[in-house]
């Protein structure tokens, strides 16, 4: 076993790319698999020694080198829109890759940490109030329960074979470079003169830039263990839509207010805070304040923006 060495699956992805810069930052040698056509050579400028392309399988997994000490599952769906349309597809990418992981961990990586990636769309439609880890789980969407079924693997493998485990619960993450969901749809609609979306404006996210998320990953590090801890990855702040918009405009430098239609689209929760008091008590703090990345986001849009 490679001392210091993590194995990221999904490592082509958003925030498997941070993750992994993030771990050989601090000086670990970071091999990564899943899907991507990346050359060595790109892989390398997120900090990857390895890139193994190829489906996250326990077959694939036992063939991706020598036994990581930390595995940080990035891989899986990330759309609650694409789990609606495609739901045995987002059950294949999101629960079954992570019961290969964990299947690998017990068989082959026996001292291996397992950090699985979950989400706050396991909570479903909650109130105003902040949304704790103990909080019953009520997923609305396919995308939320196969994250909800992921996490009780954990708890299984852990409780089961003893699989040193930590769950983290990822609110709204965003970051420069990330080109789907609200913030690339608004910089491209703003672009083109369309001001309008759906919803009333007044829902609430908690929006966790990409650079605290991958640090919250590290940290999860020294807490993973049987007992398979779950922390929420948020801010503790929930700014309305209606307040992120306007903040993307004004550095956009569009005149008009974004309007809202009212429209309500299935699986999406109104209101979403974070109770981030376990992953205070883990010592880990946010640096990057939701307006502060909101500008840096838009500010990445007008520079690289075709």
């Amino acid at each position: 076993m490679t001392a210091k060495r993590v194995l990221v699956t999904g490592a082509a992805g958003f925030i498997g790319r941070h993750v992994s810069q993030r771990f050989a930052e601090a000086g670990w040698e970071v091999v990564g698999i899943g899907h991507g056509t990346w050359s060595l050579e790109e892989a390398r400028t997120w900090g990857l020694t390895e890139w193994h392309a190829a489906d996250i399988s326990f077959d694939a997994l036992c063939n991706s080198g020598s036994p990581p000490l930390v595995i940080v599952h990035c891989a899986g769906s990330g759309s609650v829109g694409y789990s609606l349309t495609h739901p045995y597809q987002d059950f294949h990418r999101s629960t079954a890759t992570i019961a290969a992981t964990l299947e690998y961990a017990r068989l082959r990586a026996t001292k291996a940490r397992v950090i699985f990636l979950s989400s706050a769309a396991v909570y479903g439609q909650v109130g105003e109030e902040s949304i704790s880890v103990e909080r019953p789980l009520k997923p609305v969407s396919p995308y939320g329960l196969h994250k909800m079924m992921g996490e009780s693997l954990c708890r299984l493998y852990a409780d089961h074979y003893r699989v040193h485990s930590a769950i983290l619960r990822l609110f709204s993450i965003y970051g420069s470079g990330l080109r789907k969901q609200l913030l690339w749809d608004a910089c491209t609609k703003a672009s083109r003169g369309d001001d309008e979306f759906a919803g009333s404006g007044n829902e609430t996210r908690d929006w966790l830039h990409i650079e605290d998320a991958a640090q919250l990953v590290l940290a999860a590090v020294e807490h993973a263990s049987p007992i398979c801890p779950v922390a929420n990855g948020g801010t503790g702040e929930a700014p309305a839509i209606s307040a992120v918009l306007e903040e993307l405009f004004f550095v956009l430098g569009v005149k008009a207010k974004p309007r809202f239609n009212g429209a309500v689209r299935e699986g999406d929760p109104i209101h979403y805070k974070a109770d981030i008091s376990v992953a205070r008590r883990w010592g880990w703090v946010t640096k990057i304040g939701w307006r502060e990345g909101i500008r840096a986001y838009a500010d990445w849009f007008l520079k690289t923006a075709p």
